[in-house]
């Protein structure tokens, strides 16, 4: 469960350090009520980055498959490349 806290609990770092890393979720900063920053741990925010690059390429391969008119099942894919090959 994610936690949430005031601005003005910033001023006790070691906790908000300890919680981050120990429980690899953000904490959730809010200022007069309202969503405001979030602070999370190297690592979560590392995982995070690389999961928005994967779904990226992946829509990206996505959009060229769609682009693309010369679409070739797999089997016969590689059934011609054994042919052409010889292996």
């Amino acid at each position: 469960m994610p936690q949430i806290i005031p601005i003005r609990e910033l001023k006790n770092t070691a906790s908000i350090s300890k919680y981050v890393n120990e429980s690899n979720e953000p904490v959730f900063v809010t200022k007069n009520g309202y969503g405001s920053m979030v602070i999370m741990s190297i690592e979560v925010y590392e995982r995070e980055i690389a999961k928005n690059q994967i779904v990226e390429l992946i829509n990206d391969s996505l959009k060229d498959i769609d682009k693309d008119s010369l679409k070739v099942d797999g089997p016969m894919f590689i059934n011609e490349m054994k042919s052409k090959y010889g292996k």
